[in-house]
């Protein structure tokens, strides 16, 4: 099939499927390779752009779709149905969010997490085909797995869920509280050396302190010289006598 042709076929299927159509289904219809495709499909998102388009082919996972494109938003919302327009209150973006970052999760999770029911938030989801049922757990119960859908990847304007924004990471600093890790990392570079004051487990510990020594005094030694010492022999002889006498 001629390159000019597949781009009218391709423009056709999208338009009036208005849904996102698999990699599978062109491959089928068009007899054309999946590289041959996205390069084609990738020159037609080009020739969009450059005629400035009021519309443009976005790639959903492994399919593509045919949507306005967001800049005309304000010039379509008047022309169409205000009640079909999707209305989700905090309950339902805080358990959207929660399953598009944990996808395959149970309700009593999604529960746990925010810390009150989510039921009714589901529903309200299920409704507007945000999310959808993915099996069960191997759980006591079997509880039913909840997984976002192709229409919220199209409504946030993303590929896969690969292009979400990276949380930051959590922990428990020293005193029991919840910190960011890669901003409390970055703040102990900042500061440099930090005095840590010791608790009072650590200030009730007795410290033993080494216990210094005196190293012992070594006594002169002294050599008497007989020369040096003066002996009277009068009191020798005196003395003697007087033992002899005894």
């Amino acid at each position: 099939m001629e390159k000019e042709k597949a781009k009218g076929v391709i423009e056709a299927i999208l338009f009036s499927t208005g849904r996102n159509v698999k990699m599978a289904e062109l491959i089928n219809i068009l007899e054309l390779d999946s590289k041959t495709i996205i390069e084609i499909i990738t020159e037609m998102q080009d020739e969009y752009t450059q005629a400035n388009r009021g519309i443009e082919i976005v790639r959903v996972e492994d399919g593509f779709s045919l949507a306005s494109k967001k800049e005309y938003y304000e010039y379509l919302y008047p022309a169409l149905d205000k009640r079909i327009k999707p209305s989700l209150s905090q309950a339902c973006l805080e358990t959207l969010a929660i399953i598009a970052y944990n996808s395959r999760i149970t309700r009593a999770d999604i529960d746990a997490i925010r810390g009150v029911d989510s039921t009714s938030a589901l529903y309200r989801l299920q409704d507007y085909n945000l999310i959808e049922k993915a099996g069960k757990a191997d759980l006591p119960g079997r509880p039913v797995l909840y997984r976002t859908t192709e229409d919220f990847l199209k409504m946030f304007g993303l590929n896969s869920l690969k292009e979400l924004p990276k949380l930051p990471r959590y922990k428990l600093d020293s005193n029991r509280q919840l910190v960011i890790d890669e901003m409390n990392d970055e703040v102990i570079e900042d500061e440099g050396e930090i005095d840590i004051e010791p608790t009072a487990d650590e200030s009730t510990e007795k410290v033993e302190t080494p216990v210094e020594t005196e190293a012992p005094i070594e006594e002169p030694e002294i050599e008497i010289n007989e020369s040096d010492i003066d002996i009277d022999d009068s009191n020798l002889e005196e003395s003697n006598e007087e033992n002899n006498n005894e």
